[in-house]
């Protein structure tokens, strides 16, 4: 059951990554076609603008975070002697470097782990979190945090916050543009031509939109992978079990960035059940009941 919720919440990532990747194309695509009669150079243009944001969010990605939501970061054990030694253990089993450690003054126990690569990687935690949970449940969240630096989700969610980045910055500007005066195209004089231009259009309107959708699309993946991983870990699935339980009753954060939220264990901003149906696409989470229930599978 572990290995095999794992080769599809794998297959699935590959999906939404490659849908990212060619939104970001078709965004290109439409404003060149707009803005310099060439839909080909927009692809260029994009793909130029996604590398540069991919160069700036990737190099200081995990000081970016933490300065974002206001972690302070332990230089020895002595700061959090439970809280940092456990972090050490996960990596250990995990075979990944020990990260830097971070601490989140925030009443509601939460935690994330960011980065570029499991050599530059960060783990957050609240102060709610050390103060509610006890040592077993402390290390089903820290598993599943390692497993997210295993699998380099660390650097899945870099990439999709530059992408997501570079969509909404080329968006803006088209319609920024589009205001002003620019991207008219008077020889679109024929039906096909029209049904191009409107097409293009909506797609630079709804484009920021969808980048977002795909973006929680793909933290929701990962959070079942990294369950899973938690539970490879620590061989012991009631852990996370119980530190899920008690995540479903915690209030929002205070202290987390909206920007970031897809990095938590947990929603920051929700305290109880998520959404379903249309509105769980908003999510950043699945539901924490789902969650559960496929840690009780295992």
């Amino acid at each position: 059951m572990l290995y095999q919720q794992i080769a599809r919440n794998k297959r699935k990532t590959v999906l939404v990554v490659a849908v990212f990747f060619l939104l970001l194309a078709l965004v290109g695509a439409a404003i060149g076609y707009f803005f310099a009669d060439t839909a080909v150079g927009g692809v260029i243009v994009a793909a130029i603008l996604a590398l540069i944001y991919l160069s700036i969010v990737g190099g200081q990605s995990a000081d970016m975070v933490m300065r974002m939501n206001h972690a302070q970061e332990l230089h020895d054990a002595s700061q959090a002697p439970e809280f940092y030694h456990v972090v050490e253990d996960m990596a250990l089993a995990a075979n990944v470097p020990m990260p830097r450690v971070f601490i989140v003054k925030d009443p509601s126990p939460n935690a994330f782990a960011t980065g570029s690569d499991p050599q530059h990687a960060a783990v957050a935690a609240t102060t709610g979190l050390l103060q509610q949970m006890n040592r077993e449940e402390l290390e089903g969240v820290m598993g599943h945090e390692m497993s997210h630096v295993r699998n380099y989700d660390i650097r899945l969610q870099t990439v999709a916050m530059a992408l997501a980045g570079a969509i909404t910055f080329l968006a803006n500007f088209a319609s920024h543009a589009w205001w002003f005066g620019g991207g008219r195209r008077d020889n679109d004089d024929d039906a096909g031509g029209v049904l191009v231009a409107v097409g293009a259009v909506l797609l630079i309107v709804l484009a920021p939109l969808a980048a977002t959708l795909v973006q929680l699309a793909l933290s929701r993946n990962r959070e079942y992978l990294a369950d899973a991983g938690s539970v490879e870990l620590t061989r012991n699935p009631q852990g996370l079990i119980s530190a899920l339980e008690k995540l479903k009753h915690a209030q929002p954060m205070t202290q987390s960035s909206a920007e970031c939220a897809s990095l938590y264990i947990s929603s920051p901003h929700l305290n109880a059940a998520h959404g379903r149906g249309f509105s769980g696409l908003f999510d950043t989470h699945p539901p924490l009941d789902a969650r559960i229930a496929r840690l009780k599978k295992m």
